[in-house]
C-alpha cells in the first residue's frame, strides 16, 4: 500500500467527522461580522487604503490572527481522535505500512483541510463583498486573482504552524489538553511578532505576513517587511522537526 492509497483512504474517513462544519462555521462567523460592519471601511483614509482593499485585508487579518489557527487546532484534534475512537488506531497499525507513512498521510489530509478552509474563506469574501456592496451602495470587490494570491500566501505561511498543531495532537492523547495547548500557543503570537525573533514562532507566521500585506496596501501605514532569510530556512527546519517528532510518537501508546 503506497502513500497515495493511504491519503485516499484518509479522505474517505473524514466524511464521518465534523471537521468540515467546524471549518465552515469559523469562516461564516468572520464574514457575517464583516458585512455587518462594512461601513467602517470608509473611515480608513487616515491609513491610505481604499474601502475595498480594507474589506479584503481586514478579513484576512481576522482569519489569520485567531480563527484559522483555532480551526486548525480543533480540526487536528478531531482528525486524530477519529482514529483513537473505536480502536481505529490499532486497525491502522495492523496494516502492512510503515507508521511514518500513516502519520504523513493524515498530515497531508490536514493540509488539504487547511486549503479547503482558505478556499471557503475566499468564496465567503466574494459573496460578502457582493452583499456589503448592495447594502452600502459601493463595490467592495477587487480582482479575484489578487484575493487568491493573498490566500496562497496565507496558506503557505501556515504550514509550519499546522505541523506544530499536528505534533501536539499526536503527542498529547487527551483531547481537552491538546486543544488547550494549541489554543494557548496562539495567544502569544501578537506579542512575539513584534520582536526580531518572530521567525522562531510559527504560530505568528500567518498574522505576520498578512499584516505585512496590509502595509503594502496602506500607503500611510508602516508595517514590517517579510525577510525570506532567515525565515524560510528556519520555517522549513521547524516543519521537518515537528513532523519527525509526530512520526516518532504516532501510535506508540497503542503499540504498548
Amino acid at each position: 500500500m503506497n502513500i497515495l492509497t493511504l491519503i485516499s483512504i484518509e479522505f474517505k474517513k473524514i466524511r464521518r467527522s465534523h471537521i468540515l462544519p467546524v471549518l465552515l462555521a469559523a469562516v461564516l462567523i468572520l464574514w457575517v461580522f464583516s458585512v455587518a460592519h462594512a461601513d467602517t471601511h470608509f473611515d480608513m483614509g487616515d491609513v491610505g487604503i481604499s474601502p475595498e482593499n480594507s474589506f479584503l485585508v481586514q478579513g484576512f487579518l481576522g482569519m489569520s490572527w485567531f480563527l484559522f489557527p483555532a480551526s486548525m487546532v480543533v480540526g487536528t484534534v478531531l482528525l486524530i481522535q477519529n482514529e483513537r475512537s473505536g480502536r481505529g488506531m490499532l486497525k491502522m497499525l495492523s496494516l502492512p505500512v510503515s507508521t511514518p507513512a500513516l502519520c504523513l498521510a493524515k498530515f497531508t489530509v490536514l493540509l488539504a483541510l487547511a486549503a479547503i478552509q482558505i478556499l471557503m474563506h475566499v468564496a465567503a469574501w466574494f459573496l460578502s463583498a457582493l452583499v456589503a456592496g448592495q447594502i452600502q451602495h459601493y463595490s467592495f470587490l477587487v480582482d479575484p486573482l489578487f484575493a487568491l494570491s493573498r490566500a496562497g500566501i496565507l496558506y503557505l505561511s501556515a504550514i509550519p504552524m499546522t505541523a506544530f498543531f499536528w505534533m501536539l495532537a499526536v503527542c498529547i492523547r487527551t483531547p481537552v489538553f491538546s486543544v488547550g495547548a494549541g489554543l494557548a500557543s496562539i495567544v502569544p503570537s501578537v506579542l512575539i511578532m513584534n520582536t526580531k525573533a518572530w521567525f522562531l514562532y510559527p504560530m505568528c507566521y500567518p498574522f505576520y505576513v498578512m499584516t505585512a500585506e496590509y502595509g503594502k496596501l496602506a500607503s500611510r501605514l508602516s508595517t514590517w517587511e517579510v525577510d525570506l532569510v532567515p525565515w524560510i530556512p528556519v520555517a522549513v527546519l521547524m516543519t521537518l522537526l515537528f513532523l519527525a517528532i509526530a512520526c516518532f510518537f504516532f501510535g506508540r501508546a497503542e503499540r504498548r
